[in-house]
């Protein structure tokens, strides 16, 4: 049995780590036994809904997304993580505190995401509305040199899901 691992989808909003994240879970989950999905969308919702999209709130989020991951893996369970993680040195420390971490950065260019717009940011943002949404009008620090990029704006959800599935098996994950 290879040893449980997290999944680390990051890139702007609208780029698809969430519907990746259900792919993965509804593909591999049932091959490997289990796959929880952590969305940062939720945990800030449902958990965190005291924090701000200041860099220090959105750093506290990624951290205690990285701490459930480590902890679910510590316990034998794989994980993917669905979060914007915008910044380049909070992921090193997420990365630092999994011991299988896999980053995959879900490329689409902004353009596009202002096109699909499924939460309505994008709309809020060009009003006024939002004064920081990543990749817009706030930074978005991306992967330099991830373990996995997929290509949203080209490929279907699915179709990056099972991307990210061959890698994990070149990766030996599974």
């Amino acid at each position: 049995m290879t040893k449980a691992f997290t999944i680390w989808l990051t890139g702007i909003p609208g780029a698809g780590k969430t519907t990746i994240a259900r792919e993965l879970v509804e593909v591999l989950g049932p091959e490997i036994g289990s796959l929880a999905h952590l969305d940062g969308d939720d945990i800030r919702r449902d958990a965190l809904y005291t924090l701000g999209f200041g860099r220090e709130d959105r750093d506290t989020n990624i951290r205690v997304l990285a701490y459930v991951a480590r902890t679910l893996n510590l316990h034998g369970t794989p994980a993917v993580v669905a979060a914007i993680s915008p910044y380049a040195e909070t992921r090193l420390e997420a990365r630092k505190m999994i011991d299988q971490f896999v980053e995959v950065h879900v490329e689409c260019p902004v353009e596009v995401c202002i096109e699909r717009d499924p939460k309505g940011l994008y709309k809020r943002a060009l009003a006024g509305e939002i004064p920081n949404l990543t990749g817009l009008n706030d930074p978005y620090e991306a992967p330099l040199d991830p373990e996995i990029r997929v290509a949203t704006a080209t490929e279907s959800a699915s179709d990056s899901a099972l991307q990210i599935i061959e890698a994990l098996r070149g990766l030996g994950h599974i």
